[in-house]
């Protein structure tokens, strides 16, 4: 997860700000142990692998009342960023936007990460977007196409992807791969179509390492 957010960070040299001030950073959707987890990492300057020069300031709470795993998470990490890193909760996307310098889009649920992404385009910040990338196909298509046509840097990946062992079979530490098996975690959410939900994982390490 650390250089996951690393790699995310890297990202935020686009943004309009100037080397000594810190990156702001706001989070959409407040649903998952991620946020609480990348909070950390970048605000906690004794934080293992702390990630420096940036802060995350501001975050919109979201959330899906027909996943369980959402709704009933929400409201203790929205309070968790609140109390423990002080972070702003706002009320819309539009206002978070206008209080920060780059965007992750944390929501458990990928439905409603292309009306989530939006707002952010518009604004031409920096954007990351977790897992899933999005609800369907045709959303994750979109989403790609108006950030190019905005010209707004746009992240998504697995952490796995970036595993030592992952980089180090890919850079080929045990020679050409000709076929690689891949287990993982991939459990089936009803809102989301074939292994959306997590499936991402496997099928990045697979990527990786085949190419």
């Amino acid at each position: 997860m650390t250089k996951f957010t690393s790699i995310f960070c890297s990202l935020l040299v686009l943004s309009p700000v100037t080397a000594k001030d810190p990156i702001r950073i706001g989070l959409i959707g407040l649903d998952t142990s991620h946020v609480t987890a990348f909070t950390k990492i970048i605000n906690d300057e004794t934080a293992k692998d702390h990630v420096k020069g940036a802060k995350v300031v501001a975050a919109f709470k979201g959330g899906s009342p027909d996943i369980k795993s959402s709704i009933s998470r929400v409201d203790g990490y929205t309070k968790t960023l609140e109390k423990d890193f002080g972070v702003e909760i706002c009320q819309t996307i539009e206002e978070l936007c206008g209080k920060v310098d780059a965007v992750m889009i944390e929501s458990v649920d990928g439905r409603p990460h292309l009306s989530q992404a939006r707002p952010v385009i518009a604004a031409g910040l920096p954007l990351f977007l977790d897992k899933p990338v999005a609800g369907s196909l045709s959303d994750t298509l979109k989403i790609y196409q108006l950030a190019k046509k905005a010209g707004v840097p746009i992240f998504s990946s697995s952490s796995l992807r970036y595993g030592e062992s992952t980089q180090a079979v890919r850079g080929g530490s045990i020679g050409k791969i000709t076929y690689a098996r891949c287990s993982s975690p991939a459990k089936i959410e009803p809102h989301h179509p074939d292994l959306f939900w997590y499936g991402v994982h496997g099928c990045e390490s697979l990527f990786t390492v085949m190419g």
